[in-house]
């Protein structure tokens, strides 16, 4: 799908993938929607963008709240016109250990990352449909092809993305309606200094991996790369985090021996 003059509309968009989603493809000509929690951020961003607030809108979401989305949504369509591109991008990571993570943090990963990505999906889908035309884009995580320490909530979370997605482009491949589940592996975004410990704080501090990943702006070109290619699934990264799914598929007793040796902290 051509983005130019295209309304894409991006969760997640105050940081990290989301806002740099939004910068690439408001320089390509598309008008975005940006939501976050946080609105300052996020009008801030949207001045910054070709256009300003003129030409782009912002939208302040909680994606922890999905009992609301669809109201909150439909009551701004009406203002938008017809959104062609929704990109599930909010989210939120875990570093804990299964026996020190409290059930209330599996909880809120799944109301963000699953029930969000659901919710926002059910309240722009069916214009889409209407229209015969659309894109779906979630990100989801190498963690939803592959496991490791410290992540079983993020990690099923972000299976549960995938599941989804692969029965979404089922049902809607007659319908004219692109599914594109994106897996990025390790970027260099704020992901692990915002991942919630046991208790569901913010663990403040960073990955090893995250720092040596790949650059913010090079995963965000492969995204939109795949966006016009109108492909159906990608892994982006670089070294281990990349190669991970390829090697539990193929060598899945050796990526679980991998895997279980590998330390985290």
């Amino acid at each position: 799908m051509e983005v130019n003059n295209k309304t894409i509309w991006v969760t997640g968009a105050s940081s990290g993938i989301g806002m740099e989603l939004c910068k690439q493809l408001a320089e390509r000509g598309a008008r975005m929607v940006l939501s976050a929690r946080s609105k300052d951020t996020l009008i801030a961003l949207a001045e910054s963008l070709p256009g300003g607030l003129g030409r782009h809108w912002v939208v302040p979401l909680d994606l922890a709240d999905a009992d609301n989305l669809l109201d909150a949504v439909a009551a701004q369509l009406a203002e938008i016109g017809p959104v062609h591109v929704l990109i599930n991008n909010g989210g939120i990571s875990q570093r804990s250990l299964f026996v020190d993570t409290e059930l209330s943090v599996y909880r809120q990963l799944m109301e963000v990352n699953y029930l969000g990505t659901v919710a926002m999906t059910k309240a722009l889908l069916p214009s889409m449909i209407a229209q015969q035309q659309g894109m779906i884009v979630s990100i989801s995580s190498v963690a939803g092809k592959v496991g490791s320490k410290l992540r079983t909530g993020y990690s099923g979370s972000k299976y549960a993305v995938v599941g989804f997605m692969d029965c979404l482009r089922a049902e809607t491949a007659q319908q004219g309606i692109q599914c594109l589940t994106v897996c990025p592996g390790s970027i260099k975004t704020n992901i692990a200094v915002n991942a919630l410990n046991g208790s569901g704080e913010a663990q403040n501090k960073d990955d090893e991996s995250i720092i040596n990943g790949m650059p913010v702006e090079q995963c965000v070109q492969d995204i939109i790369k795949a966006m016009l290619k109108d492909q159906d699934e990608i892994v982006v990264g670089k070294g281990i985090s990349a190669l991970a799914p390829t090697i539990k598929r193929f060598f899945p007793r050796l990526f679980n021996r991998m895997s279980a040796r590998m330390e985290y902290r």
